[in-house]
């Protein structure tokens, strides 16, 4: 097994090192109040306008082809968004193309154009006006391409995009439970930047990597790695300044490097040791804290300021320790989590800001202070609300169950870790990098592959913490040995054992090996929100029948087992959303993983969203349980509640049922008896001073 070692050295100089090599020396200008970065770049969206067809078509990169029969479409875009979760596994894995015109106007010339697409499944081929750009594999990450001399400036340009998400034995992930929507599914657009730039073709990264090297009560120190270019014909002298402001935009931190000269077309880094006095801290869902990191690349001969960059910083320290779990700024923080996929009914993986606001806003509303962002690269836009909510984040890549040990697999799977660290490295949420998922063999080639993962993303990112989710394996496999931490995939109660299974599982697993830092990185049941049952048996989980009820019984007990131990790191419910899996053909919903917590259009919070709710938010919660059931056939029930309240009283057709204790946040009257016709149950309760009150009805006969 590797260890990496954490490296925590103070960097309070300012140190330069370019290809030309050399030292510079450090001036600090004094503070002003405020700060705007000069609007250097420039960013036009490309989503709209653009021409489609579902099949391989010969010749459509031609500027001349006749595209008028295509149908008109705007990005994000799947060809999937209906067929992936219709059951069957028979959803369309093949080519697609996508033809859009722009003309570049002339406000642009002189500037260097790069066009970026956030997320194409998963081979992309790319070309401008007839010109070939480039490929690139990989269905969940940023990439871009130099368009400045195929595009022009003043003319009808047209770009042409080849996309595939056929299977491909080089190209991770391989299989899934889920299913691979093909398609230029996030958005698409030009940037424009001067010849002197910050890098914009590292791996798709923001050429600008602030790590955090010391914190104390006193100051913060982190360094500003600066990666630019001059594209110019002529030398040029650059100079660096970085302007760090707080959350009120007040200047914190104004540091300046001494000008330098670089050769025409050659490119060159700083790294620059910056304090920040009085630290404030990101502190999770507690005090999200965030300063901006603004980096300007000056051209030292005029003063103009060529390019900014500017990007999130969040000053924290995190540890996991075997014994006491997962910490945050050295205080105890158990981490209660979620998986999240980026699918919805109607869209498939082709949604947008909101989609993606409306989801994070759902898993902040219930309490979770944790997101593992399955199983892939997620959209930025994730990311960036992980941030501003305090949520701590395992993002991963898509090495999922099988891997074909060709070089060509472990390139592309590396290429995938590689882009996911760069350019998701400035996100304070983010704290662990995971290399994997469910590898089904325990033998030499998945070994090495995972060893390779684990040591890159160390070399990568020296002080994030690396971890792999494992399943289907011995859970005392090698395959669970590489990474500084590991998650654990157990659905006791679901495919196997008994709901009551999984504490004890824990604690074998935590005799067996107390060094290993363990997490639960799934666990679930699904549900149908047609389905009811009172109190009903363990289903077959391949079969039609999954009443609600069992899924909130499997999370009941489940939760009680994993809240008393603390050396568990981390859970994360499978899922937070229903999802296709086009494969799936059970709980009288084809072509969908039912597990999630609410359903795939996010229309219904099921029952077992408001058991983690009232477990684990501080907002009031009172909810009646099993209020879809509407329509009764045996007139004898119970009434169950969930609530943070320390009592709750019900009532059932303005009749008293009394009054319920609880020390679980389950409350319950038995031996209930509904009457002919319909029934009113209302419950209240005093939450933080404030009256609550939830009301159903139910209809027997």
């Amino acid at each position: 097994m590797r260890i990496a070692v954490r490296r925590w050295v103070a960097a309070t100089t300012l140190v330069i090192t370019a290809l030309a090599g050399g030292v510079l020396a450090a001036a600090a200008p004094a503070l002003v109040a405020s700060y705007t970065p000069p609007a250097a770049r420039q960013r036009v969206d490309l989503n709209a306008g653009w021409k489609f067809v579902k099949r391989d078509v010969a010749g459509a990169e031609a500027p001349g082809f006749d595209d008028s029969a295509w149908s008109s479409i705007t990005v994000p875009h799947t060809w999937n968004a209906g067929d992936a979760g219709d059951g069957g596994g028979d959803y369309y894995r093949g080519t697609g193309w996508y033809r859009r015109h722009y003309t570049v106007p002339a406000a642009l010339a002189g500037k260097m154009l790069f066009l970026q697409f956030a997320g194409a499944d998963q081979v992309a081929d790319v070309w401008v006006n007839g010109t070939y750009l480039g490929v690139h594999r990989g269905g969940y990450s940023r990439f871009r391409f130099d368009a400045t001399a195929a595009l022009g400036v003043g003319r009808d340009s047209v770009i042409a995009v080849r996309v595939s998400n056929a299977a491909n034995p080089d190209i991770p992930p391989l299989q899934a439970d889920y299913s691979f929507d093909g398609g230029i599914y996030r958005n698409v657009s030009l940037w424009a930047v001067d010849p002197l730039n910050i890098r914009m073709l590292d791996n798709a990264g923001p050429g600008v990597y602030v790590r955090q090297r010391s914190i104390s009560g006193t100051t913060a120190a982190v360094e500003v790695t600066v990666k630019f270019w001059n594209n110019f014909t002529a030398s040029r002298s650059i100079r660096v300044r970085t302007v760090i402001t707080d959350a009120g935009g007040v200047v914190v931190a104004d540091q300046s490097a001494a000008a330098q000269n670089f050769a025409a077309a050659t490119g060159g880094s700083t790294v620059q040791g910056v304090t920040i006095p009085s630290p404030h801290r990101w502190n999770g869902t507690a005090d999200p804290y965030l300063y901006r990191v603004n980096v300007e690349l000056i051209d030292a001969a005029t003063g103009r300021v060529a390019d900014v960059v500017t990007e999130p910083l969040g000053l924290r320290t995190y540890a996991v320790d075997a014994a006491t779990g997962f910490s945050l700024n050295g205080q105890h923080l158990a981490l209660h989590g979620v998986n999240l996929h980026q699918d919805r009914a109607g869209k498939g993986w082709a949604i947008n800001d909101a989609d993606h606001t409306e989801d994070l806003t759902l898993i902040r509303d219930m309490g979770a202070n944790a997101v593992r962002m399955a199983h892939y690269q997620h959209d930025q836009k994730d990311y960036d609300l992980a941030d501003q909510m305090g949520l701590v984040v395992w993002a991963e890549i898509p090495v999922v169950d099988l891997n074909t040990a060709s070089a060509a697999f472990v390139a592309n799977a590396e290429q995938q870790l590689r882009e996911l660290i760069r350019q998701n490295y400035n996100h304070p949420s983010i704290v662990f990098w995971g290399i994997g998922n469910e590898q089904r063999t325990d033998n030499a080639a998945t070994n090495s592959l995972l060893d390779g993962l684990a040591a890159l993303a160390d070399t990568e990112d020296p002080d994030r913490i690396s971890t792999y989710a494992s399943c289907c394996v011995a859970d005392g496999s090698a395959v669970a040995a590489h990474t500084e931490t590991t998650g654990y995939n157990k659905y006791y109660g679901w495919y196997d054992g008994t709901t009551n299974d999984l504490g004890g599982w824990a604690d074998a697993r935590h005799t067996a090996n107390p060094a290993q830092k363990i997490a639960l990185s799934e666990y679930g049941a699904g549900a149908n929100v047609t389905q009811h049952a009172l109190n009903p048996a363990k289903p077959q989980t391949d079969g039609q029948w999954h009443p609600e009820e069992y899924q909130s019984l499997l999370h009941e007990a489940s939760w009680k087992q994993l809240a008393t131990r603390q050396y568990i790191w981390g859970t994360f419910v499978w899922n937070m959303f229903d999802f296709a899996s086009d494969g799936r053909a059970e709980g009288a919903q084809p072509g969908i993983n039912d597990k999630g917590l609410v359903t795939r259009d996010r229309l219904v919070r099921k029952d077992s969203y408001y058991w983690y709710k009232a477990n684990w938010a501080s907002t009031p919660t009172l909810y009646i349980t099993s209020r879809r059931w509407t329509q009764r056939t045996d007139a004898s029930t119970e009434i169950k509640v969930y609530s943070n309240a320390p009592t709750v009283t019900a009532t059932l057709n303005g009749t008293s049922l009394g009054s319920r204790s609880s020390t679980d946040r389950i409350f319950k009257w038995t031996g209930v008896t509904l009457r002919a016709g319909d029934n009113t149950v209302t419950v209240t309760a005093t939450v933080n001073g404030t009256v609550q009150t939830d009301t159903v009805t139910w209809r027997l006969g």
